[in-house]
């Protein structure tokens, strides 16, 4: 009964994985799984085939020859349901149908061929055990499995057989098959999984790979195209008050665009280069140049790429709060090497009219992005001025 439960909770898996078939070796090994299921029915088919050489009435012979062809073709039929996926439900019934109508009509046609010498239905009656749990859910299995014994009994009874031989012969022979026909599923089973495991981890992957892309898009664009919109609106109110500055700071947009142009070729060919150094001395003159003054402090040494990477895109959304949140006169920019790792910290005076709820939505993305590298981002209010704390572990 055990192997039964067993087999039947695995039977569906054979035809369940219709991705996996996509793959060649996984089409091999389902083809070697319904070999070897069909290997072990076949056995009990040629036994029944034998024994139409020990039955001496003709008519008997070609009932029973009859009998046992319209078995093996419905058996066929209901291997085939249980073995192809996506099989139309009033397909798969009718097929069930006939193996239960040729199961039913091999009783009297096979029955009493052979008897005494050869129990012919026995071996009918082990192939119904064998495949019982391949054809139908767990305990419609095991009551089909207990079914098929009580008809072997009746059936040796019936046709003066051995009904104790008979019996056995059903039951050791079919709970074989289930066994056998349990060890190629679970076989089959542990390919399907693994399969599964390894395209989940290709997904994945993929979806790593798409999210990291389409962050770095975001911290290039987002920042670039920031400073240039507001650099872009002070020359548009510059060009009748001021046409010589105005002229600067079309050329300042210029440049601004063909370096983020730049960028996004380096971002989208996979050769851009981490440079916090840079990204912090450009910060401070877009900064500058929109009337901010700015202090910057930053280590002697660069900072490896592991601990500026994360630093970067928090110090690109710092800079555009800076000019698009608030009103400041002066910002200071700070990157401090620390024994385990490193600290970014932007401070500036125009706090004092912003709202005490007021947050950047890419400040909140950048504190979820940090936490999982294990960072922590800290903003705060104090005096009219805010400040921004970054901090990354070298570990991460």
């Amino acid at each position: 009964m055990v192997v039964a439960l067993r087999s039947a909770s695995l039977m569906r898996v054979i035809a369940a994985p219709a991705d996996a078939l996509s793959n060649p070796r996984m089409r091999r090994a389902r083809l070697f799984t319904i070999v070897g299921i069909a290997g072990g029915v076949a056995v009990c088919l040629v036994l029944a085939g034998l024994g139409l050489r020990q039955e001496p009435d003709p008519l008997r012979n070609v009932l029973g020859a009859v009998g046992l062809l319209a078995f093996t073709a419905a058996l066929g039929g209901a291997l085939y349901r249980s073995v192809t996926p996506n099989l139309p439900a009033a397909t798969g019934n009718k097929l069930l149908l006939a193996f239960g109508a040729a199961a039913v009509l091999s009783v009297p046609l096979l029955g009493p061929v052979g008897v005494p010498q050869w129990q012919t239905w026995t071996f009918v009656g082990a192939a119904i055990v064998g495949l019982a749990p391949l054809l139908f859910h767990a305990w419609s299995a095991v009551a089909l499995m207990a079914g098929t014994v009580g008809v072997a009994a009746l059936s040796a009874w019936f046709f003066d057989g051995d009904v104790l031989s008979e019996v056995g012969v059903t039951v050791a022979l079919g709970l074989s098959v289930a066994a056998w026909n349990a060890l190629h599923l679970w076989g089959w089973t542990f390919l399907v999984q693994a399969q599964e495991g390894r395209d989940a981890l290709t997904r994945l992957a993929a979806s790593e790979e798409r999210l990291r892309f389409a962050r770095d898009v975001h911290d290039l664009l987002g920042h670039n195209l920031s400073v240039i919109a507001l650099k872009a609106e002070l020359a548009s109110r510059l060009a009748l008050v001021d046409g010589e500055r105005a002229s600067r700071e079309a050329d300042e947009v210029r440049a601004l665009a063909a370096a983020a142009l730049t960028e996004m070729r380096e971002v989208v060919h996979g050769y851009r280069r981490v440079d916090l150094r840079d990204q912090v001395l450009a910060v401070a003159q877009v900064l500058r140049s929109s009337g901010v003054r700015c202090t910057v402090t930053q280590p002697e040494e660069d900072l490896p790429p592991s601990l500026a990477a994360p630093l970067v895109s928090v110090l690109r959304e710092a800079g555009t709060n800076v000019m698009r949140h608030s009103k400041a006169d002066w910002c200071t920019i700070e990157v401090v090497r620390e024994d385990a790792g490193a600290r970014l910290t932007v401070v500036n005076d125009g706090a004092a009219d912003a709202t005490p709820d007021e947050r950047s939505s890419g400040l909140r993305g950048l504190a979820d992005r940090l936490g999982d590298v294990g960072g922590t981002l800290r903003t705060w209010r104090e005096d009219g001025m805010f400040t921004l704390e970054a901090i990354v572990r070298a570990d991460t």
